[in-house]
């Protein structure tokens, strides 16, 4: 059976493919219109649907849309009750525009599609399905925490069998990530995109509005919780876009990062007394909270914690698919790698070179041709092999540098227009990890915990090693992506270093680089040495 499932809701719209259990496309639109987030400047921007991506789906499957079983979007706006979060229309304005557009959409975009196949599945479901129905085989807690679906802000519960139980939910207008949003805002950073700048500021402050922060955000002992208005400009000021950050700004974010990682693990503590799973499944954009996913790991009753990749919205495209498979009774299997997207043949590759009229090379080995680069200190854009489904590069879409010097953090942050504080990602080889890492789970394919860099290492990694002392890791398997890991362990022959810098391959207001033409105007664009094209080198020098 096959089913698509599409985001258009809110932000990132995306669309996948399920064919009889098996993920077999997921892509994000952002990757095609080159517009980040997937966000219009028209009203009702919320809707934009995810045409290119859903087409491209199809067409990896070789199908049309006439030979689809169902199509699920993961929002009901019947579902909608107005008035409960002051961000959104009112569910009659928000029923109406689905009711205009859909169709709309169907017929242009699914062309052949017979809608009486279209399916709504509930917005927090689909985040929930997106990580146990995708996460390793087995029966599963799930815990989804994110800004707001049609009337709520999260969900609790486990699938057995592939069925989902809930457990507890939290209504409108209570929302933790709204909570986080709101300071997002107040630091003068855009909301809805930019809270993972918050989790890097607090780590340059300190807890100090514990008290006042609990007494207005805290669990309810049913499963739900509670966040009342705060007033943020008596705590720190209110900052505009691009003012000066303050101390009490990352004491302030310090302060809100405990607080939610202290409500999330209550929140797993109840749902592990009512379900006794050994698994916590997460998703949500709060999933996509790195420091607050390590601190579940090590303290929460669960045995182990796995996280959808694609934690945001974008992901429930995933999730509605997954779902409606399970519903018509499929086995599903679980998601075994984030490459998800398009990919290019070295043929294809090599056109797009030769039309570039770029100078360029063909090494016996890509991989130790990049090594020898980073080894000098050069920057490489790296682009291998299906994209990443999701807001992580892991190795496919990729920035690599050096970390071993101090100075590539802040010549990243200049070549991808990021502000200085933001800190950038080892990658390691899985079997080197733990004499390097310590805290936080392994392997870690996905780069969603972050990890105590080991005291013998910090100095040898200033430019991976945050100020707190931790970094957010991923591990690399030769098994599962052996080009990368010749990368890292060439890397290691020649510096004594298993471990390479990698960020994602893209530009400050850019979605990450998807296609080989994206991937030429960010290296056109931006200060990096080398590209590595799939099997060809493009060297900067060569190419003035």
């Amino acid at each position: 059976m096959r089913f698509l499932g599409i985001n258009a809701v809110f932000h990132d719209p995306a669309a996948a493919l399920v064919v009889d259990g098996r993920i077999v496309a997921a892509a994000e639109e952002e990757r095609f219109s080159r517009r980040k987030h997937g966000k219009q400047a028209v009203p009702f921007s919320a809707w934009e649907q995810p045409g290119q991506a859903a087409r491209w789906c199809l067409a990896r499957a070789g199908l049309t849309a006439a030979d689809l079983d169902a199509v699920g979007f993961s929002y009901d706006p019947d579902l909608v009750e107005p008035g409960l979060a002051g961000h959104d229309p009112s569910g009659e304005e928000l029923r109406t525009e689905f009711a205009r557009r859909a169709p709309k959409f169907l017929a242009s975009e699914l062309s052949g599609l017979d809608q009486k196949k279209v399916r709504f599945v509930r917005h927090h479901v689909a985040h929930a399905a997106s990580a146990a129905l995708a996460g390793p085989p087995g029966d599963s807690a799930v815990l989804v925490a994110d800004g707001r679906g049609e009337s709520t802000s999260y969900l609790a519960g486990e699938y057995r069998d592939g069925r989902f139980k809930e457990l507890a939910a939290q209504k409108l207008p209570h929302s933790l990530g709204l909570f986080y949003e709101d300071l997002t805002e107040h630091l003068g950073f855009a909301r809805s995109s930019d809270e993972y700048k918050v989790m890097a500021l607090a780590s340059y402050g300190g807890p100090v509005h514990l008290d006042y922060l609990r007494e207005r955000v805290y669990v309810t002992g049913d499963g739900g919780f509670r966040t009342e208005p705060i007033d943020w400009s008596a705590l720190a000021p209110r900052c505009s876009p691009g003012e000066e950050l303050t101390q009490r700004h990352a004491d302030l974010a310090s302060s809100v990062q405990r607080v939610l990682e202290e409500v999330l693990l209550d929140l797993a503590r109840w749902l592990h007394d009512r379900t006794g799973q050994r698994t916590l499944t997460l998703a949500g954009g709060i999933a996509l909270n790195c420091v607050a996913n390590t601190r579940l790991h090590a303290e929460s009753p669960f045995e182990s914690v796995w996280i959808q990749p694609a934690a945001g919205d974008a992901g429930t495209a995933l999730g509605a698919a997954l779902q409606l498979a399970a519903d018509a009774g499929e086995r599903i299997e679980p998601m075994s790698d984030a490459a998800l997207g398009r990919e290019w043949t070295d043929d294809e590759l090599e056109s797009v070179l030769q039309k570039a009229k770029l100078d360029y090379e063909r090494p016996d080995d890509v991989s130790a041709a990049v090594a020898e680069a980073l080894a000098d200190d050069q920057i490489v854009a790296w682009f291998q092999g299906r994209a990443e489904f999701g807001p992580r590069a892991l190795g496919h879409r990729s920035l690599l540098a050096h970390p071993g010097r101090a100075g590539n953090l802040e010549r990243l942050n200049d070549v991808k227009g990021r502000e200085q504080f933001r800190p950038v990602a080892p990658m390691v080889l899985a079997d080197r990890a733990a004499e390097i890492f310590s805290r936080g789970p392994f392997p870690s394919p996905y780069m969603l915990f972050v990890h105590d860099v080991a005291d013998a290492w910090r100095e040898r990694l200033p430019a991976v090693t945050h100020v707190d002392g931790t970094a957010r890791v991923q591990t690399v398997d030769p098994a599962d992506d052996p080009r990368t890991a010749r990368v890292l362990s060439g890397f290691a022959e020649r510096t004594g270093l298993p471990v390479v810098v990698n960020t994602s391959l893209n530009t400050a207001g850019r979605p990450m680089v998807d296609s080989p033409r994206d991937a030429l105007e960010c290296f056109g664009s931006a200060p990096v040495d080398v590209l590595a094209l799939g099997p060809f080198v493009v060297r900067r020098h060569r190419n003035r």
